[in-house]
């Protein structure tokens, strides 16, 4: 006798989705042919019906396997249903099953998964005129001969064979994006989650080959650690230099110098090798300093068409040759993500019930490490004791700034910030957050002073697992350079300035340079190797006295 199946039956999703019911359709589960269910006439619904990818599988044995194009499928934000369905034992019931799914009004790929003799992609390929995908799990009884089975397809049969699991979910996904803006970005983001991945393992790769380098430079006592005026004017240096301070970790030396024949008050900023923390030198790393100045020097170089800056040339890896500007005393914190956990960060105030920060209103229900709606500018004010977060309004009644200069340097803030996202996210990175200052020139040009864009001023995270990360509520990766600190905590006190600080691990030492080294290649997109180029403290020496000659020659 024949047997009736009907459709299944339909949820009514929301108010503004109707969908018309669908006739039964009389199948004969003991003949070898099929019948297909007629497509269902029409379909009124203001919001287009959720696309479904059913996978079908040969028996439970696969069910593992089919649990992982499931899960890649979720990850694209893709519903799908597992059934089990041979196509060489239960043809009938097979149909049946692809007949009730046919009869649902929404988009479709199947997934067929079946090994050995697979009838079942070319049977499921024939009885839908939706896509099929084929993959097939690999078999070592066969030593991967019954692929055959799943390739040699007869003539208007034509499923696609794609033999991962994530592949066949990214396959059904790319075809259901043709109609389906949503899934076309979660696409779009997977693919350039991938491809963000393979910048970060180069860089881990390449900088993995210069620890031979920096063993030897920190063998050699090579680092850049103690500087003084002598070591950069020579003999020179007493009439040349007319203020210095030392920084935890950059040194500053004013002196009066020539530039187009013209004598100005000039700037030599060094950036030495120093690790800075608990308010003392726990190391100093090979090649840090010149990371750090050279990545300054390559944001100053691609940022002059936003903003003119102080910087002149470097005329070694760890100096930069500068003008000297008068510095506003405010830092424009720029912040394109809510996160951190200092005092002054954005999280730990919104955190503790602070919503009106820095004069910027947030709304309730913001989470740990999520993209702001735009980017903000959160200042924080420069002074001798404690640093704190100040509102635009607070900058000029306070005296800090006129509201024209910080209008000007909020807006050059801002397209700077810009800027660096749309360059570190060609390089598989996302810039978080950073600093920025401005100073004006003894001709009263406003300039982007200091550093810009360095892994020590900015936050950056890897981009390829920001969004996987942020569903599992997991903190974003970065390359991480806080290990060495943490060895201090945890092998003495590193508080107690009565007592001298344990040596440094070499092995965490150069650790620590490499991953900087990773660091520069990542957010310039260059080559290390440039790095090495006359660096070395040795080469330091006289550096400027040379160029600061030729100012004085040129002038006479």
């Amino acid at each position: 006798m024949p047997a009736f199946v009907t459709s299944l039956p339909l949820t009514l999703k929301s108010s503004s989705t109707f969908v018309c019911p669908i006739p039964s359709v009389r199948v004969n589960r003991t003949s070898p042919r099929h019948v297909f269910l007629p497509r269902p006439a029409f379909s009124m619904s203001l919001t287009p019906p959720a696309p479904l990818v059913p996978i079908l599988m040969g028996s439970a044995s696969d069910t593992p396997f089919c649990r992982k194009i499931a899960t890649a499928l979720s990850n694209l934000g893709i519903e799908s249903e597992l059934r089990i369905a041979s196509a060489h034992k239960v043809p009938s019931r097979l149909l049946q099953v692809l007949e009730q799914y046919e009869a649902l009004p929404r988009p479709k790929v199947y997934i067929a998964v079946a090994g050995r003799s697979n009838a079942l992609s070319g049977v499921l390929d024939c009885a839908v005129s939706s896509p099929v995908v084929s993959c097939p799990p690999y078999s070592d009884a066969f030593a991967g001969a019954d692929l055959f089975s799943s390739i040699r397809m007869p003539s208007g049969v034509a499923p696609m064979l794609v033999l991962d699991p994530s592949g066949a979910a990214l396959a059904a996904a790319k075809i259901l994006s043709l109609g389906n803006d949503a899934i076309r970005t979660k696409v779009d983001a997977l693919q350039r989650a991938n491809r963000d991945r393979l910048y970060v393992d180069d860089a881990q790769l390449t900088s993995e080959t210069y620890r031979e380098s920096i063993a030897q430079v920190r063998t050699n006592a090579q680092t850049v650690t103690e500087t003084s005026s002598a070591l950069l004017f020579g003999e020179r240096n007493d009439s040349v230099v007319t203020d210095e301070r030392k920084g935890k970790v950059r040194d500053q030396y004013a002196f009066e110098g020539f530039l187009d024949g013209k004598k100005m008050p000039l700037l030599a900023l060094v950036t030495t090798d120093r690790q800075s923390a608990f308010d003392r030198i726990l190391a100093s790393i090979p090649f840090k300093g010149a990371v750090l100045n050279k990545t300054a020097a390559f944001w100053f170089n691609s940022t002059q068409h936003i903003v003119p800056n102080h910087l002149i040339t470097v005329p070694h890896p760890n100096v930069t040759l500068a003008r000297r500007c008068k510095p506003f005393p405010i830092e424009f914190v720029v912040r394109g993500y809510i996160t951190g956990s200092t005092s002054t960060s954005l999280w730990k105030n919104y955190s503790n019930g602070v919503r009106n920060y820095c004069g910027i209103q947030f709304p309730d229900g913001l989470f740990k490490n999520q993209k702001l709606d735009s980017n903000v500018i959160t200042p924080t004010t420069k002074e001798e004791v404690n640093d704190r977060p100040i509102s635009p309004k607070e900058i000029v009644e306070e005296g800090f700034m006129t509201q024209e200069d910080f209008d000007y340097c909020a807006d050059k803030a801002l397209k700077l910030f810009e800027f660096g996202q749309k360059v570190a996210a060609e390089n598989g990175l996302i810039l978080v957050d950073t600093k920025y200052e401005f100073g004006r020139d003894e001709d009263g040009t406003i300039r982007l002073i200091d550093e810009i864009h360095t892994p020590d001023s900015s936050r950056y995270w890897l981009a390829t697992s920001y969004e996987k990360r942020l569903a599992e509520k997991k903190e974003p990766e970065n390359v991480d350079k806080e290990f060495l600190r943490l060895w201090f905590t945890e092998n003495c006190d590193p508080y107690d300035k009565s007592k001298a600080l344990p040596g440094a691990p070499d092995d965490l030492v150069d650790e620590l340079s490499r991953r900087y080294i990773m660091l520069y290649e990542l957010i310039t997109g260059g080559s290390f190797d440039d790095l090495t180029v006359g660096s070395g403290v040795t080469n330091v020496t006289n550096c400027l006295s040379e160029f600061v000659g030729e100012l004085s020659a040129a002038a006479r």
